[in-house]
Formats: structure tokens, C-alpha cells, sequence
């Protein structure tokens, strides 16, 4: 259903599982686990992989913070986008990537859950794109310090439950697990 009638492949998203990012999150080694079996079936399957790395002030590029965590690894050839906001899109070559593989769908994992999980998945649902999350590999921290304090499992759980639901006059959310994930 998304709006590009002419973009028929799927892509999976993996954003941010960065060592810094992920050091305290909720079901770390869990999710991990999960993204690298979705990996591993899209590469199986000749579906891009699609690798997103945030840098700041705080996550510093090329700092081993900022390095993606030894279980995930993007393979030669694979592409990487490098962002400085939020939103996957914002500021970066993502859109003209995923046009060049011809992506209208795509399936997003990663972290954080709150930030640029929501974020990708806003950003790309308003430009057309079908956004479907893994709602069993995507995490983030604990986020009791908040006001409301919510706790990691609140804001995941709460997540795929609104995602579910999500659609424009052109493209649509949703949401799987990943054990029912087929690409």
C-alpha cells in the first residue's frame, strides 16, 4: 500500500545498536539476538540491510561508544547511513538510497524505542513508506528518571501497541514479532 507504486522491495531498517546506545537497555542481549536473526534471514533472502549509526556530542563518531556492538556487523557492500537526529531521514541519504533499491517498505528494529525508533518510523510513514516494527527487536533504556516516570518495558510495550494502528491516505504501520517475520 505504500505511496510508491513503483519501489516493490522490502528493507530492513537496523538503527542505532550502537555500544554506547544499548550498554543499559531493557532485554540488551534479547533484542540483539533478535535483530541478528532478522539480519541473517534478509541476508538470506537478498533483502537489503540497511544500518543506521547516530553521532553527537555525546556519541562521538568513531569512538568505540559509537561503534555498532560486536554481535552486528554490517557485510561489504551493505549500506550505512549516518545521522545526527532522530529521524533516520533527517539531514541524511537514506531516502535516495532506499529509491536507488527501489524500498517502499520498510522493516525497522533497533533502538532507542523513544527517540529514533519513534522517530524513523514518524519520518518514514509521512513520506509514504509502509513501516512495519519488530516489536520483539527494538529496546531502550529505563526511563523511571522521566516525568511520568515510565520504565523501558512500558515505553516498548506501548509503542507496539500504538504502531499497530498507525496509517496515512497512503502507507501504513504495523506490527510482528520477529519469529513471524517473513520478508
Amino acid at each position: 500500500m505504500s505511496a510508491f507504486k513503483d519501489r516493490p522491495n522490502t528493507a530492513l531498517i537496523v538503527i542505532d545498536v550502537q555500544n554506547d546506545v544499548v550498554a543499559k537497555a531493557f532485554r540488551r542481549n534479547q533484542v540483539i539476538s533478535n535483530v541478528s536473526q532478522l539480519v541473517s534471514n534478509a541476508r538470506s533472502q537478498h533483502v537489503p540491510v540497511v544500518w543506521v549509526q547516530h553521532s553527537d556530542e555525546e556519541l562521538v563518531k568513531d569512538t568505540f561508544g559509537w561503534e555498532y556492538v560486536a554481535e552486528l556487523q554490517s557485510a561489504q557492500g551493505e549500506t550505512v547511513i549516518h545521522k545526527s537526529f532522530g529521524d533516520s531521514f533527517e539531514a541524511t541519504d537514506l531516502e535516495d538510497v532506499l529509491s536507488e533499491l527501489k524500498v517502499g517498505k520498510l522493516i525497522v528494529c533497533g533502538s532507542q524505542t523513544d527517540a529514533c525508533i519513534r522517530s524513523t518510523l514518524h519520518g518514514a510513514i509521512a513520506r509514504g513508506y509502509d513501516a512495519t516494527l519488530v516489536s520483539d527487536a527494538h529496546t531502550t533504556d529505563d526511563c523511571t528518571y522521566s516525568e511520568p516516570p515510565v520504565s523501558a518495558e512500558q515505553v516498548i510495550a506501548h509503542t507496539n501497541f500504538y504502531w499497530n494502528w498507525q496509517r496515512t491516505a497512503s502507507a501504513r504501520g504495523g506490527t510482528v514479532k520477529s519469529a513471524d517475520l517473513g520478508f
